[in-house]
C-alpha cells in the first residue's frame, strides 16, 4: 500500500506579509512587505481580471476572441510580474510592459472597430454570457488600472506603459465584448441548416 504524503504547507503568509520578486542572485523572501501594500494589491487585482477571462474562454464560441483573450493572459503574466518586483531589485529585472505592447492593443482594437458596429448610446442590451464575462473582466482592469495610478502617484513604480496598457486594455476589453455580442447575433440570425436528414 503507498503511504500518504504528509501534506506542507508554507506558512509564511500567516502573518500578513508576502514576498516581492527580487532580483538575480536575491535570497527568497528577502522583500517583504504587508499583503495590503500597493504591490500586492495592483497585482492582485489584474489577477481577479485573469481569472474571469478563464471564464471567457471557456464559454465562447468564437476563436478568434478566444486568441486575442490568450493574448492578453499572456501579457498579463508580465504585468503582473513586474508589479511584483521590489523595487530595489527593478532595475536588474527582465519583466516589463513596452510600447510595443500597448501598441498591439490599439492594432487589435482597430480590427474589431472593423468587423462590427458599435453602439453610440448607452443600451441595456441582453447580452451573451461570454460577452458578459469580458465585460466584468474590463471593469476589474479598470479597478486594477486605479490601483497602478496610485502607485505612480507615490512613485512605487514609474513605467507609464503599465497605465497606458490597462487603459488600453480596457478599451480592447470593451470592442471585444461588442465584437462578441455582434458576432453571436449573426449566428442567431442566421443560423446554419442542418443537412443530415436531407435525401441525395
Amino acid at each position: 500500500m503507498k503511504k500518504k504524503q504528509s501534506r506542507k504547507f508554507s506558512q509564511e503568509g500567516d502573518g500578513g506579509y508576502t514576498s516581492l520578486l527580487g532580483g538575480a542572485g536575491d535570497p527568497i523572501n528577502k522583500y517583504r512587505v504587508p499583503k495590503n501594500h500597493p504591490k500586492p494589491e495592483s497585482y492582485g487585482i489584474i489577477d481577479e481580471a485573469n481569472a474571469v477571462l478563464y471564464i471567457t474562454r471557456a464559454s465562447t464560441n468564437n476563436e478568434k476572441v478566444e486568441r486575442i483573450v490568450c493574448s492578453i493572459q499572456e501579457d498579463f503574466s508580465i504585468l503582473m510580474a513586474e508589479l511584483a518586483t521590489a523595487p530595489e531589485a527593478y532595475e536588474t529585472s527582465s519583466y516589463r510592459v513596452t510600447e510595443g505592447h500597448v501598441q498591439r492593443l490599439e492594432n487589435l482594437i482597430c480590427e474589431l472597430q472593423d468587423d462590427v458596429e458599435l453602439p453610440t448610446v448607452f443600451i441595456m442590451a441582453k447580452p451573451s454570457l461570454s460577452a458578459a464575462t469580458i465585460d466584468l473582466a474590463r471593469t476589474i482592469v479598470r479597478r486594477a488600472e486605479r490601483s497602478v495610478v496610485r502607485l505612480r502617484h507615490y512613485g512605487i513604480t514609474s513605467n507609464d506603459n503599465v497605465s497606458k496598457y490597462l487603459n488600453r486594455c480596457a478599451d480592447l476589453l470593451w470592442t471585444l465584448a461588442r465584437y462578441e455580442e455582434g458576432m453571436a447575433k449573426r449566428t442567431s440570425d442566421h443560423p446554419q441548416m442542418d443537412t443530415s436528414e436531407k435525401g441525395h
